[in-house]
């Protein structure tokens, strides 16, 4: 057996390190999460894998595509850019109504976190005061315009009783300015509004007129049947991601300051951080673990939004939404 030269060998031993390196990145597998806005502190638990790496141990390489509002992550799910969706529910019921197959596998906000703002001056304390005014929301595919609908709906009211007005995310400034007499935004987005010079408000809570869940995790059912352990390893990383979160809200603050486009004081993402924490959990959650989701609350809410005239046919949301995959259940590591 002829000897093995010494600069082969050695070229060898120096090359393996690379090569393994290069073998373990293979194994990941790439899933991709549509977003309802940009990498913002909010989606947090989505953003700091090169940190915690919460995904990577699940075998997964976790990508994130920036979206508009809700429509926008479902879009992306239909058109195949993305494996799941970050969605508020009724988007979610608005795709269903269209025909398309969907599934909701996570709740990731149990608390309702939409809220309508104005000034204290405006006499607006109630939605039946929202006649005639203009009204600011991020975008017309987003959560906030759903959320005034609803609360126009409780009044008798509908969007042709009021001007609606794209502010887009975040900004209060409209209102501060008088452009609109009041707008529609989360309790995130009233907190940032705050922090910066919003004067004392009006909140009109959406949640005391409709308690349903604010985002789901959406997939197609194709994802569903092709992709579950891919799924549920995903799901399973989100729910680890959310409950360090919980643990260490100072920690994801500081890597919010690293990791999202508007988490450049700490502070500030604490706070947002600490409100994003509270949605994730309700009494469900609590007994049954994070992602948990409430199919008669979500029943009540698709009910509404029929009402509301944003659905042409009943929903029947039990057909639509799967806790199978959920980490902690029968058949699944906690």
């Amino acid at each position: 057996m002829n000897p093995i030269p010494r600069r082969t060998l050695l070229a060898g031993l120096l090359a393996a390190p690379f090569a393994l390196r290069a073998q373990g990145t293979a194994r990941l597998e790439r899933f991709v999460v549509a977003g309802w806005s940009k990498p913002i502190t909010e989606v947090t638990p989505l953003l700091v894998d090169e940190d915690k790496g919460f995904y990577r141990a699940q075998g997964l390489a976790l990508e994130y595509v920036p979206g508009a509002g809700s429509a926008d992550a479902i879009r992306n799910i239909l058109a195949g850019q993305a494996d799941v969706a970050f969605s508020d529910p009724g988007s979610f019921f608005a795709a269903l109504d269209k025909g398309e197959q969907l599934r909701a596998v996570y709740d990731i906000y149990p608390q309702n976190v939409f809220n309508v703002v104005s000034l204290k001056n405006s006499g607006i304390t109630k939605p039946a005061d929202l006649k005639g005014k203009k009204i600011g929301v991020y975008s017309l595919a987003s959560g906030t315009r759903q959320a005034l609908q609803v609360l126009l709906h409780t009044a008798g009211l509908t969007e042709a009783d009021v001007t609606v007005v794209v502010t887009g995310l975040l900004n209060f400034a409209p209102l501060m300015q008088g452009q609109v007499d009041a707008t529609a935004a989360t309790d995130t987005g009233l907190l940032v509004g705050r922090r910066r010079g919003l004067p004392d408000v009006n909140v009109i809570e959406v949640g005391k007129y409709l308690p349903v869940s604010s985002d789901l995790f959406v997939v197609r059912e194709e994802t569903y049947r092709t992709r579950r352990d891919a799924l549920q390893r995903f799901l399973r990383g989100y729910r680890d991601a959310a409950a360090w979160m919980m643990r260490e809200p100072q920690e994801a603050a500081q890597l919010a300051a690293k990791r999202a486009i508007d988490g450049t004081d700490p502070a500030l993402n604490l706070e947002i951080i600490r409100l994003r924490n509270a949605a994730s959990v309700s009494e469900l959650t609590r007994r049954s673990g994070l992602g948990s989701m409430d199919v008669a609350s979500l029943q009540a809410a698709a009910d509404t939004y029929r009402k509301l005239g944003l659905l042409q046919q009943r929903v029947d949301v039990a057909r639509h939404v799967s806790a199978d995959l959920l980490p902690g259940r029968k058949g699944e590591p906690g």
